[in-house]
């Protein structure tokens, strides 16, 4: 490994530096190991992958990460193998100070100064501007009202039909408590002009959701058409506003939602890709945290062990794969629970309402609050080129995927989500 010091950063690398994009190595001043023994600073790892699958900075968690030589799912497994790392670049990494930087994408100095909106950092000021104010949206600021007075400065809201504007405005304005020591963030109109001055932006527009008993077996994919051409407008809005913070998206469906978001922000006016648009990392998809919701429901009668030993993974509909105990797996066990689960919004819809009130709060408001306070949550995030739902936290070093002991059954059955999510998303978008 190479060691280098830039702008009171310590830089780790596999290569000499002269071989990685966009660097002009005079900035670079070489460092012995024993300088890094004894440095407290932040540490990056430099790589070269191919951008369209690697997202521009992670979270270096564990000793495998640092020898990345293509973002797969694998990430999500922890492997046993031996590698001669220096036992202060361990240390470091076991504290989640270790962070990776791509150098492919033009813009990777930026990950260098970039830290993620986190309450834990400073409480109280973070902006969250919310898209969309019908059943999830109205919903979900609701949920942030209530919940996020300690942490949330502002919740702008938007929407095209000016009286839902209105009503939000009433509406949660008007939720207090006599207690007036309590804090409860300001609900505030927004203009369309005004949607990226913010710390979150969260998107909740959704066209094409069908009428109760006018649904097909999994609702989502339907809307994905009218949902992909009006999120694309937002996507390259963020482009042309140089958003830096996260782009949050619960309409369905999410995954493939979340990488329309990343092609249509990264892509130029000819459609050619440069990325210079939202990193990857930035981009989030909330959808699965209902998914566990309802997992947890079900599993009472069916799997007891999922409540602590048991994870969900994948989509927020087709492709969702519940596992009863990533120690103890029991493929029967965990089929019949993925089922009952992505099968519960029709049995909502059967008893004839629309299922959207566990959606907009558990993905939604819950879900967006434990990862704005570092907290572990279920959210798709960028691995390999996909969006793909799992257990993952915002760490100083950047997103941190939850990295298992997973047996071969389970992981080819993740792998087979994976595929079904790429190849849906290459399928509907041809047409």
């Amino acid at each position: 490994m190479y060691y280098y010091s830039f702008k009171n950063n310590l830089i780790v690398c596999h290569q000499d530096i002269n071989n990685y994009n966009n660097v002009k190595a005079t900035d670079f001043k070489k460092v012995s190991e024993d300088y890094c023994c004894n440095f407290n600073g932040n540490i990056f790892v430099l790589f070269k992958l191919n951008p369209l699958n690697s997202r521009r900075s992670f979270c270096i968690n564990n000793e495998k990460l640092l020898y990345l030589e293509k973002e797969t799912l694998d990430i999500l497994r922890e492997l046993n193998k031996a590698y001669k790392t220096p036992n202060w670049l361990i240390s470091k990494i076991r504290k989640s100070k270790v962070t990776g930087i791509n150098t492919e994408y033009p813009n990777w100095k930026d990950s260098l100064n970039h830290n993620f909106p986190c309450m834990y950092n400073n409480k109280s000021c973070l902006n969250i501007n919310v898209v969309g104010l019908g059943d999830v949206g109205g919903t979900l600021i609701t949920g942030l009202r209530l919940l996020g007075g300690e942490f949330i400065n502002k919740i702008g809201i938007y929407d095209k039909d000016i009286n839902k504007l209105k009503r939000w405005n009433f509406e949660c304005n008007a939720i207090a408590s006599a207690d007036t020591s309590l804090n409860f963030p300001s609900i505030i109109p927004l203009e369309e002009k005004d949607l990226f001055n913010c710390d979150v932006f969260v998107f909740c527009v959704s066209v094409g959701v069908p009428k109760v008993g006018d649904e097909k077996e999994d609702v989502r994919i339907t809307q994905f058409k009218g949902n992909h051409n009006i999120i694309k407008f937002y996507a390259k809005l963020a482009r042309k506003n140089d958003f830096k913070g996260i782009f949050a998206v619960v309409s369905d469906p999410v995954d493939l939602l979340c990488k329309s978001v990343f092609q249509c922000s990264n892509t130029d006016s000819e459609g050619h890709w440069d990325f210079k648009g939202l990193a990857p990392e930035q981009i989030r998809g909330y959808g699965l945290g209902v998914m566990n919701g309802r997992a947890l429901y079900y599993s009472k009668d069916i799997a007891p062990e999922y409540e602590t030993e048991g994870r969900a993974f994948g989509p927020h509909g087709e492709g969702l794969f519940i596992v009863n105990s990533i120690y103890n797996y029991n493929e029967q066990l965990s089929l019949l629970l993925t089922e009952r689960t992505k099968k519960a919004n029709l049995e909502v819809r059967a008893v004839g309402f629309k299922p959207y009130i566990a959606p907009a709060l558990s993905s939604g408001t819950i879900s967006i609050l434990d990862t704005l306070n570092g907290n572990w949550n279920y959210s798709a995030t960028f691995i390999g080129g996909n969006f793909f739902g799992c257990k993952n936290r915002l760490t100083e070093a950047g997103v941190e995927v939850e990295a298992l002991q997973l047996s071969d059954e389970i992981f080819i059955k993740l792998q087979e989500t994976y595929d079904l999510l790429q190849n849906t998303y290459s399928s509907i978008t041809k047409h």
